[in-house]
């Protein structure tokens, strides 16, 4: 992918894929700029520049082929192929993760959940099985997770993105109300549900 596409792009992109699957769901075959923006709320002209930095995708007075687009857009986010994910964390939000079946639609599959408390070692969570937070890097040595969720407390983030860092996990998503010192060129992405809900707020009337 180009180093200098920037993750607002790349936020835009998995919108424009979630709008192709459903127009080919409804057994649309081609679709313009101005049409699928018209339909989904988006910015014709910024689909076209976004498009643009992956190379040429319709023709001009013609449109998109929606299900070319589609499968080159997937493959542009890197969803080819299964990305395998390990959750850290057996609590609410790690368990409801673990049962989470829109995970494989998206082309991600939980492989492993963690946790270090001994009530939570042994539970079933969905079709896992917490195991413990000590074994971490065998257990991503073994399933091949590529991607860490950290769905801990917010005074145990960094060190178990640390952890996930070292057992060789490339990106992390954080769940955390924290942000993450990223290390080692492993990105991590932060979800702070009270952060967008307090911009929310903001917007609402007196």
């Amino acid at each position: 992918m180009p180093q200098h596409v920037s993750p607002l792009t790349v936020n835009r992109l998995s919108a424009y894929l979630r709008a192709l699957r459903m127009l080919r769901r409804e057994g649309i075959e081609r679709i313009s700029s101005r049409a699928l923006a018209d339909r989904f709320d988006l910015s014709a002209s910024q689909i076209r520049k976004d498009l643009a930095h992956f190379g040429e995708f319709g023709i001009r007075g013609v449109g998109y082929d929606v299900a070319l687009l589609e499968s080159r857009l997937a493959a542009v986010i890197g969803l080819e192929r299964e990305h395998p994910v390990i959750i850290v964390g057996a609590g609410n939000i790690g368990s409801a993760l673990a049962g989470f079946q829109g995970l494989d639609a998206g082309r991600f599959r939980a492989v492993a959940i963690v946790d270090r408390a001994p009530r939570q070692i042994g539970r079933r969570c969905g079709e896992l099985t917490v195991e413990d937070s000590a074994d971490l890097s065998a257990i991503v040595h073994r399933t091949g997770a590529e991607i860490g969720v950290l769905a801990v407390p917010a005074i145990a983030a960094q060190a178990n993105y640390e952890a996930l860092v070292a057992a060789g996990v490339r990106a992390v998503l954080n769940f955390a109300p924290v942000q993450i010192r990223e290390r080692g060129g492993v990105r991590a992405k932060s979800v702070d549900l009270l952060i967008f809900l307090e911009e929310l707020a903001f917007f609402l009337d007196p």
